[in-house]
């Protein structure tokens, strides 16, 4: 399943970096700063929505995808924290 996004900043000096270039097997890469969160909110029912204050992120995903997935974390994540994956992400912090 796909799911599509959209970024939009108020202005492009909340772009930190955008590269695209015309070949089929090369990266696209959007970064920017979206700032202080205002707000998190599903809009028309599967677009979630981080609305910043300097822009808004939207992801095309639905209510019942993301409560499935924290679902599933909610249950992994018990496991993970005594084990080594768990040391590792400690360890980069």
């Amino acid at each position: 399943m796909e799911h599509a996004f959209s970024v939009e900043l108020k202005s492009k000096e909340y772009v930190k970096n955008m590269s695209l270039s015309d070949e089929a097997h090369d990266r696209v890469l959007f970064e920017g700063n979206l700032g202080e969160l205002l707000e998190l909110s599903i809009v028309e029912g599967d677009v979630l929505e981080f609305s910043g204050v300097n822009g808004v992120l939207r992801i095309d995903v639905s209510v019942e995808q993301l409560h499935q997935v924290l679902l599933r974390k909610s249950r992994i994540e018990p496991q993970l924290r005594g084990g080594e994956l768990y040391k590792y992400q400690e360890e980069r912090r």
